[in-house]
Protein backbone atom coordinates (compact mmCIF):
# COMPACT_ATOMS: atom_id res chain seq x y z
CA UNK A 1 0.00 0.00 0.00
CA UNK A 2 1.18 3.51 -0.61
CA UNK A 3 1.88 5.64 2.82
CA UNK A 4 3.47 9.01 3.18
CA UNK A 5 6.87 8.51 5.27
CA UNK A 6 9.14 10.67 6.96
CA UNK A 7 12.90 9.53 7.63
CA UNK A 8 14.11 12.64 9.60
CA UNK A 9 12.67 15.41 10.90
CA UNK A 10 12.16 19.02 8.72
CA UNK A 11 10.62 20.80 6.74
CA UNK A 12 7.38 18.81 5.19
CA UNK A 13 8.45 19.53 1.67
CA UNK A 14 11.99 18.20 1.92
CA UNK A 15 11.39 14.97 4.45
CA UNK A 16 8.08 13.28 3.41
CA UNK A 17 8.24 10.46 0.82
CA UNK A 18 5.36 8.40 -0.80
CA UNK A 19 6.60 5.08 -0.70
CA UNK A 20 5.08 1.62 -0.87
CA UNK A 21 4.86 -0.32 2.27
CA UNK A 22 3.66 -3.70 3.59
CA UNK A 23 -0.32 -3.69 4.64
CA UNK A 24 -1.10 -3.82 8.34
CA UNK A 25 -2.38 -6.45 10.07
CA UNK A 26 -4.70 -6.02 13.08
CA UNK A 27 -3.85 -8.23 16.08
CA UNK A 28 -6.59 -8.73 19.07
CA UNK A 29 -8.79 -5.59 20.26
CA UNK A 30 -7.68 -3.59 16.84
CA UNK A 31 -9.49 -2.95 13.25
CA UNK A 32 -8.06 -2.09 9.93
CA UNK A 33 -9.37 0.44 8.22
CA UNK A 34 -9.64 1.47 4.84
CA UNK A 35 -8.50 5.23 4.73
CA UNK A 36 -11.20 7.57 2.93
CA UNK A 37 -9.24 11.36 4.20
CA UNK A 38 -7.51 13.01 6.36
CA UNK A 39 -6.73 16.60 6.82
CA UNK A 40 -3.16 18.17 7.59
CA UNK A 41 -3.63 19.76 10.93
CA UNK A 42 -1.03 22.22 11.90
CA UNK A 43 0.21 20.03 14.66
CA UNK A 44 0.85 17.22 12.11
CA UNK A 45 3.56 19.61 10.32
CA UNK A 46 4.62 20.38 13.56
CA UNK A 47 5.08 16.49 14.28
CA UNK A 48 7.13 16.26 10.81
CA UNK A 49 9.47 19.54 11.64
CA UNK A 50 10.34 17.35 15.18
CA UNK A 51 8.57 20.04 17.30
CA UNK A 52 4.95 18.54 18.51
CA UNK A 53 4.90 17.59 22.41
CA UNK A 54 5.64 14.04 21.68
CA UNK A 55 7.50 12.78 18.76
CA UNK A 56 6.95 9.12 17.67
CA UNK A 57 10.15 7.08 16.79
CA UNK A 58 11.20 6.94 12.79
CA UNK A 59 10.29 6.48 10.11
CA UNK A 60 6.68 8.02 10.75
CA UNK A 61 3.76 8.68 9.23
CA UNK A 62 2.14 11.76 9.63
CA UNK A 63 -1.93 12.28 10.42
CA UNK A 64 -3.46 12.18 13.66
CA UNK A 65 -7.09 12.38 12.57
CA UNK A 66 -9.01 11.10 9.25
CA UNK A 67 -11.78 8.88 8.42
CA UNK A 68 -12.12 5.25 7.22
CA UNK A 69 -14.13 2.47 6.45
CA UNK A 70 -13.40 -0.31 9.25
CA UNK A 71 -12.89 -3.65 6.89
CA UNK A 72 -11.75 -6.27 9.82
CA UNK A 73 -10.83 -7.29 13.26
CA UNK A 74 -11.11 -8.80 16.57
CA UNK A 75 -12.77 -8.50 19.48
CA UNK A 76 -16.35 -7.00 20.83
CA UNK A 77 -15.46 -3.90 19.64
CA UNK A 78 -13.90 -4.45 16.59
CA UNK A 79 -17.13 -6.42 15.76
CA UNK A 80 -19.53 -3.62 16.37
CA UNK A 81 -18.09 -1.07 13.93
CA UNK A 82 -17.35 -3.34 11.41
CA UNK A 83 -17.97 -2.28 7.67
CA UNK A 84 -18.87 0.93 9.78
CA UNK A 85 -17.27 4.88 8.29
CA UNK A 86 -15.55 5.75 11.27
CA UNK A 87 -13.16 8.63 12.61
CA UNK A 88 -10.34 7.42 12.74
CA UNK A 89 -8.08 8.83 16.28
CA UNK A 90 -4.62 8.03 15.53
CA UNK A 91 -1.82 9.43 17.70
CA UNK A 92 0.90 6.63 17.07
CA UNK A 93 1.11 4.84 13.47
CA UNK A 94 -0.64 7.58 11.77
CA UNK A 95 -3.01 8.10 9.19
CA UNK A 96 -1.65 9.86 5.93
CA UNK A 97 -1.94 5.95 4.09
CA UNK A 98 -4.54 3.92 2.15
CA UNK A 99 -5.03 1.23 5.28
CA UNK A 100 -4.24 2.03 8.90
CA UNK A 101 -4.67 -0.50 12.12
CA UNK A 102 -5.87 1.54 15.47
CA UNK A 103 -7.45 0.22 18.76
CA UNK A 104 -11.32 -0.30 18.09
CA UNK A 105 -12.05 2.11 20.59
CA UNK A 106 -10.48 5.03 18.84
CA UNK A 107 -12.70 4.39 15.81
CA UNK A 108 -15.43 6.41 16.27
CA UNK A 109 -18.99 5.80 14.36
CA UNK A 110 -20.26 8.93 12.51
CA UNK A 111 -23.14 10.41 11.82
CA UNK A 112 -24.41 9.10 8.11
CA UNK A 113 -25.51 12.80 7.26
CA UNK A 114 -21.94 14.21 7.84
CA UNK A 115 -19.75 14.36 4.37
CA UNK A 116 -16.38 11.87 4.18
CA UNK A 117 -14.77 15.71 3.86
CA UNK A 118 -16.80 16.78 7.57
CA UNK A 119 -15.85 13.60 9.06
CA UNK A 120 -12.21 13.25 8.41
CA UNK A 121 -11.93 16.52 10.46
CA UNK A 122 -14.34 15.13 13.11
CA UNK A 123 -12.39 15.34 16.13
CA UNK A 124 -9.11 17.68 16.79
CA UNK A 125 -10.47 21.44 16.14
CA UNK A 126 -14.34 20.29 17.60
CA UNK A 127 -13.18 18.57 20.43
CA UNK A 128 -10.67 21.53 21.13
CA UNK A 129 -13.58 24.36 20.58
CA UNK A 130 -16.27 22.55 23.14
CA UNK A 131 -13.66 21.52 25.63
CA UNK A 132 -12.06 25.20 25.76
CA UNK A 133 -15.34 26.84 26.18
CA UNK A 134 -17.53 24.56 27.80
CA UNK A 135 -15.62 21.90 29.76
CA UNK A 136 -13.15 24.17 31.45
CA UNK A 137 -13.85 27.31 31.03
CA UNK A 138 -17.88 26.66 31.31
CA UNK A 139 -18.40 30.72 29.22
CA UNK A 140 -21.58 31.98 30.63
CA UNK A 141 -23.91 33.19 28.80
CA UNK A 142 -23.61 37.15 28.08
CA UNK A 143 -19.80 37.05 28.80
CA UNK A 144 -16.94 38.32 26.29
CA UNK A 145 -14.42 35.27 25.37
CA UNK A 146 -11.24 36.98 23.95
CA UNK A 147 -9.59 34.27 21.21
CA UNK A 148 -6.30 34.86 19.39
CA UNK A 149 -5.61 33.29 15.60
CA UNK A 150 -9.30 33.89 15.87
CA UNK A 151 -9.57 33.54 11.55
CA UNK A 152 -8.32 29.63 11.99
CA UNK A 153 -11.02 26.77 11.50
CA UNK A 154 -11.15 26.62 15.01
CA UNK A 155 -11.65 30.10 15.54
CA UNK A 156 -14.37 30.29 13.44
CA UNK A 157 -15.96 26.96 15.26
CA UNK A 158 -15.76 29.31 18.26
CA UNK A 159 -17.56 31.88 17.20
CA UNK A 160 -20.50 29.54 15.88
CA UNK A 161 -20.19 28.03 19.26
CA UNK A 162 -20.67 31.53 20.92
CA UNK A 163 -23.88 32.04 18.88
CA UNK A 164 -25.28 29.08 19.52
CA UNK A 165 -24.74 29.37 23.61
CA UNK A 166 -24.64 33.09 23.57
CA UNK A 167 -21.45 34.10 24.85
CA UNK A 168 -19.75 37.34 23.24
CA UNK A 169 -16.48 36.42 21.32
CA UNK A 170 -13.69 39.22 20.94
CA UNK A 171 -11.57 38.13 17.75
CA UNK A 172 -8.30 39.04 17.45
CA UNK A 173 -6.84 38.87 13.87
CA UNK A 174 -3.75 40.92 11.92
CA UNK A 175 -5.56 42.34 9.06
CA UNK A 176 -8.86 44.45 9.03
CA UNK A 177 -9.99 42.51 6.12
CA UNK A 178 -10.40 39.75 8.19
CA UNK A 179 -11.63 41.20 11.24
CA UNK A 180 -14.52 42.36 8.58
CA UNK A 181 -15.12 38.70 7.77
CA UNK A 182 -15.04 37.35 11.03
CA UNK A 183 -18.36 39.78 12.08
CA UNK A 184 -20.15 38.79 9.42
CA UNK A 185 -19.79 35.58 10.14
CA UNK A 186 -21.02 36.34 13.73
CA UNK A 187 -18.25 37.60 15.55
CA UNK A 188 -19.49 39.93 18.83
CA UNK A 189 -16.34 41.98 18.05
CA UNK A 190 -12.75 41.59 16.30
CA UNK A 191 -9.20 43.55 16.66
CA UNK A 192 -6.72 43.88 13.47
CA UNK A 193 -3.74 44.34 15.12
CA UNK A 194 -2.12 45.82 12.66
CA UNK A 195 -4.33 49.21 12.73
CA UNK A 196 -5.37 49.42 16.86
CA UNK A 197 -3.86 48.17 20.35
CA UNK A 198 -5.31 44.99 21.60
CA UNK A 199 -5.38 46.84 25.43
CA UNK A 200 -7.21 49.88 24.49
CA UNK A 201 -9.96 48.06 22.57
CA UNK A 202 -10.50 45.73 25.07
CA UNK A 203 -10.80 47.96 27.88
CA UNK A 204 -13.45 50.44 25.97
CA UNK A 205 -15.51 47.17 24.95
CA UNK A 206 -15.15 46.19 28.77
CA UNK A 207 -15.18 49.34 30.41
CA UNK A 208 -12.14 49.06 31.58
CA UNK A 209 -12.61 46.01 33.49
CA UNK A 210 -10.50 43.48 31.09
CA UNK A 211 -12.32 39.80 29.96
CA UNK A 212 -12.13 37.47 32.42
CA UNK A 213 -11.76 34.31 29.97
CA UNK A 214 -9.30 34.29 27.10
CA UNK A 215 -8.04 31.34 24.63
CA UNK A 216 -4.79 31.71 22.90
CA UNK A 217 -3.04 29.52 20.19
CA UNK A 218 0.13 31.78 19.09
CA UNK A 219 1.87 32.64 21.55
CA UNK A 220 5.13 35.24 22.00
CA UNK A 221 4.33 38.80 21.93
CA UNK A 222 0.67 38.65 20.87
CA UNK A 223 0.13 36.07 23.41
CA UNK A 224 1.63 38.59 26.38
CA UNK A 225 -1.04 41.32 25.27
CA UNK A 226 -3.74 38.71 26.19
CA UNK A 227 -2.21 38.51 29.39
CA UNK A 228 -2.34 42.32 29.89
CA UNK A 229 -5.72 42.56 28.75
CA UNK A 230 -7.02 39.59 31.69
CA UNK A 231 -9.26 41.49 34.30
CA UNK A 232 -9.61 40.64 37.50
CA UNK A 233 -9.87 36.64 38.20
CA UNK A 234 -9.13 36.40 34.59
CA UNK A 235 -8.23 33.31 33.00
CA UNK A 236 -5.87 32.58 29.91
CA UNK A 237 -5.61 28.73 27.94
CA UNK A 238 -2.69 28.40 25.91
CA UNK A 239 -3.32 25.79 23.23
CA UNK A 240 -0.93 26.55 20.19
CA UNK A 241 2.48 27.62 20.07
CA UNK A 242 2.00 29.20 16.50
CA UNK A 243 4.31 32.22 16.94
CA UNK A 244 6.89 29.61 18.32
CA UNK A 245 7.94 32.39 20.71
CA UNK A 246 7.59 31.91 24.79
CA UNK A 247 5.35 34.28 26.79
CA UNK A 248 6.90 37.60 28.52
CA UNK A 249 4.77 38.20 31.49
CA UNK A 250 5.64 40.48 34.48
CA UNK A 251 4.61 38.35 37.10
CA UNK A 252 2.77 41.70 38.70
CA UNK A 253 0.59 41.29 35.98
CA UNK A 254 -0.56 37.67 37.53
CA UNK A 255 -0.04 39.22 41.13
CA UNK A 256 -2.75 41.75 40.96
CA UNK A 257 -6.16 40.16 40.27
CA UNK A 258 -4.88 36.73 40.78
CA UNK A 259 -5.11 36.45 36.89
CA UNK A 260 -4.04 32.60 35.47
CA UNK A 261 -2.03 30.82 32.50
CA UNK A 262 -3.25 27.16 32.32
CA UNK A 263 -1.72 25.29 29.13
CA UNK A 264 -4.29 22.74 27.24
CA UNK A 265 -3.32 19.60 25.30
CA UNK A 266 -6.41 18.08 23.45
CA UNK A 267 -4.67 14.35 23.56
CA UNK A 268 -3.79 14.49 27.29
CA UNK A 269 -6.78 16.02 28.27
CA UNK A 270 -8.57 12.68 26.77
CA UNK A 271 -6.49 10.46 28.76
CA UNK A 272 -7.41 12.09 31.67
CA UNK A 273 -11.71 11.21 31.10
CA UNK A 274 -13.64 8.27 31.98
CA UNK A 275 -15.46 6.65 28.85
CA UNK A 276 -19.11 8.07 29.23
CA UNK A 277 -17.13 11.27 29.12
CA UNK A 278 -16.00 10.57 25.87
CA UNK A 279 -18.97 9.24 25.10
CA UNK A 280 -20.71 12.80 26.17
CA UNK A 281 -17.96 14.36 23.79
CA UNK A 282 -18.59 12.54 20.63
CA UNK A 283 -22.17 12.86 21.00
CA UNK A 284 -22.16 16.73 21.26
CA UNK A 285 -19.70 16.97 18.49
CA UNK A 286 -21.74 14.67 16.24
CA UNK A 287 -25.23 17.07 16.95
CA UNK A 288 -22.98 20.32 16.88
CA UNK A 289 -21.57 19.60 13.14
CA UNK A 290 -24.76 18.54 12.41
CA UNK A 291 -26.23 21.34 13.18
CA UNK A 292 -24.05 23.54 11.04
CA UNK A 293 -21.62 25.03 14.10
CA UNK A 294 -18.57 22.98 14.25
CA UNK A 295 -18.15 21.98 11.16
CA UNK A 296 -15.02 22.72 9.06
CA UNK A 297 -14.43 24.74 5.62
CA UNK A 298 -12.63 22.56 3.40
CA UNK A 299 -10.08 24.32 0.98
CA UNK A 300 -8.64 21.61 -1.48
CA UNK A 301 -8.11 17.57 -1.76
CA UNK A 302 -4.72 15.96 -2.77
CA UNK A 303 -3.94 12.21 -3.62
CA UNK A 304 -0.99 10.78 -1.54
CA UNK A 305 1.30 11.09 -4.21
CA UNK A 306 0.97 14.89 -4.62
CA UNK A 307 1.80 15.29 -0.48
CA UNK A 308 4.09 18.23 -1.34
CA UNK A 309 1.82 20.19 -3.39
CA UNK A 310 -1.03 19.61 -0.23
CA UNK A 311 1.49 20.59 2.38
CA UNK A 312 2.72 24.13 -0.24
CA UNK A 313 -1.34 24.63 -0.40
CA UNK A 314 -1.72 24.17 3.82
CA UNK A 315 1.09 26.27 4.55
CA UNK A 316 -0.11 29.36 2.25
CA UNK A 317 -0.05 32.62 4.71
CA UNK A 318 -4.07 33.90 4.59
CA UNK A 319 -5.46 30.20 3.24
CA UNK A 320 -8.68 29.69 4.42
CA UNK A 321 -10.41 25.87 4.89
CA UNK A 322 -8.70 22.95 5.63
CA UNK A 323 -6.21 20.55 3.22
CA UNK A 324 -7.23 17.08 3.12
CA UNK A 325 -5.13 14.08 1.67
CA UNK A 326 -7.86 11.58 0.07
CA UNK A 327 -7.15 7.81 -0.16
CA UNK A 328 -10.66 6.37 -1.70
CA UNK A 329 -13.98 6.83 -2.09
CA UNK A 330 -16.40 6.08 0.36
CA UNK A 331 -18.44 3.92 -1.85
CA UNK A 332 -15.77 1.97 -3.17
CA UNK A 333 -16.38 -1.94 -2.79
CA UNK A 334 -14.78 -3.00 0.44
CA UNK A 335 -11.28 -4.86 -0.15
Amino acid sequence: MKAIVCDRWGEPEEVLQVREVPEPVPGRGEVRVRMIASPINPSDLLMVRGQYGRQPPLPATPGFEGVGIVESGSGLLARRVQGRRVAVLNSGSGNWKEYVVIPARQAVPVPKELSDEQAATFFVNPATALVLTRCILQVPTGAWLLQTAAGSTLGRMIIRLGQHFGFRTLNVVRRREQAEELLRLGGTAAVATNDEPLGERVAALTGGEGVYYAVDAVGGAMGSEVVRALGRGGRLIVYGTLAGEPLSVDPRTLMVGQKRIEGFWLSEWVRAQKPWTMLWLFRQIGKLMRDGILVSDISKSYALADIHAAVRQALQPGRQGKVLLRMSQSNEPEA
